[in-house]
């Protein structure tokens, strides 16, 4: 494993699935052409032995922020809430330079690739700059946008246009003009939410291309996530549509959440639960029985909506730590969502892809050739420990390894 990399192969061998199985298998352009039991097919060449590590399907991260990535040091928030946390940013953003944010950008989407994820879609900022030309407003766009080109073929990076309520149109416009490909902005926050849904929503049909929202990212307040989907629902099965948070959803009354989920159902309208970051903004105004922010994970999947989960804000004004594992954030569902295992890693995985419109990746003939390769004996002891060795594979080439050494003293055990 020490040849340079991205290192292309054919095959992986001794590779331990999640049922138990031990497993050979195969790349040709890119997809899986093949799946034999371990020792049983051709002899095929490059190959890299996996040792019996267990094989997943590759991680994706639906929701991101590269461009406030690791800033929280820079920035020096005060702890607290959504409000606070969107006061610091903005005394933050003003004076980052396209530099800057691209050197964050880059080291956190390559720990994200080192971890496993293959995969991300990243919210960028319309900068807000009171009185800025389009050259400041712009500046997170032209920061991501060539992130995205020198990780290309490393990984698939996804842009998506965070317009807060008071940009102006043609901001937005300029933004999707560096090579933003869709449009988002959060119309809770917004003076008249159903206006600011609305107005985003036109300048997506304006231009052709899908939406990303943040939906309703508070325990109470207003609800625009039924709007959102009754919105959409007629757009053409090949435009994204997406609601990312959702947490409000989880605070409603059995009979209106439902309807909801009903109404979020019919339009095909993907849900990114986010639980590390809204678990730390929401509740601070509740020091007794403090409720937690989260969507409602176990409707949503019971009704079928489309259901992907991811880390959010890294070591920023809105999160002071995590570490932008799908891991972590799998944990998290399993402690704070109460889901199993199986469905967690699924919400980071396949689940994931779904809503980044990414076809399923995994260990059947035909799927992307993306995995990740860990030191785990089982999916519930990869979620528990989160191994640092790991091996990342896309698009049946290696991206990334990480090996980890371990030294323990020696133990005197007495002889029965």
């Amino acid at each position: 494993m020490t040849n340079p990399l991205p290192r292309p192969l054919a095959a992986v061998r001794n590779a331990q699935l999640p049922d138990g199985r031990v497993v050979d298998v195969s790349f040709a352009s890119g997809v899986v052409s093949a799946i034999t039991t371990a020792g049983t097919g051709g002899a095929l060449e490059p190959a890299l032995d996996l040792r019996g590590r267990l094989l997943l399907p590759a991680p994706a991260e639906p929701h991101a922020h590269l461009d406030k990535a690791r800033s929280f040091d820079a920035a020096d928030p005060k702890l607290g809430d959504l409000g606070s946390a969107i006061d610091a940013w903005r005394a933050h953003a003003s004076a980052m330079s396209v530099e800057s944010i691209v050197e964050r950008a880059r080291a956190q989407a390559l720990a994200m690739l080192a971890a496993g994820t293959t995969a991300i879609r990243s919210h960028v900022d319309v900068l807000e700059d009171c009185g800025a030309g389009l050259e400041d407003v712009t500046r997170a766009a032209r920061a991501l946008v060539q992130v995205r080109a020198e990780l290309a073929g490393l990984m698939d990076i996804q842009l998506v246009a965070l317009a807060g309520p008071h940009c102006p149109d043609h901001h937005v416009e300029a933004v999707l003009d560096a090579g933003i490909e869709l449009v988002g902005g959060a119309p809770h926050l917004a003076p008249d939410p159903a206006a600011d849904l609305a107005r985003l929503l036109a300048i997506a049909q304006r231009r052709g291309i899908g939406a990303d929202l943040h939906a309703d990212e508070n325990l109470a307040g207003p609800v625009t996530l039924d709007a959102y989907a009754r919105a959409v629902r007629d757009w053409p099965d090949d435009r994204p549509r997406t609601a990312s948070h959702c947490v409000r959803l989880g605070t409603l009354e059995p009979a209106r959440r439902d309807a909801i989920i009903a109404d979020v159902k019919a339009a095909d309208l993907a849900i990114v639960t986010l639980p590390i970051t809204n678990l730390y903004l929401q509740g601070w105004e509740h020091p007794v029985s403090t409720p937690r922010g989260l969507a409602p994970l176990r409707e949503l999947l019971d009704a079928g909506v489309r259901l992907g989960a991811g880390a959010d804000n890294v070591r920023d004004p809105f999160n002071p730590v995590g570490r932008g594992d799908a891991l972590e954030t799998a944990s998290l569902l399993v402690t704070a969502g109460h889901l199993s295992p199986e469905e967690a890693y699924g919400l980071v995985s396949t689940g994931a892809r779904s809503v980044m419109g990414l076809p399923a990746a995994g260990t059947t003939v035909g799927a992307p050739a993306d995995f990740l390769a860990i030191r785990a004996v089982n999916l519930v002891d990869a979620i528990a420990t989160a191994p640092a060795d790991r091996i990342v594979i896309h698009r049946g080439r290696v991206v990334a390894i990480t090996e980890a050494r371990c030294e323990l003293p020696a133990l005197s055990v007495p002889v029965s």
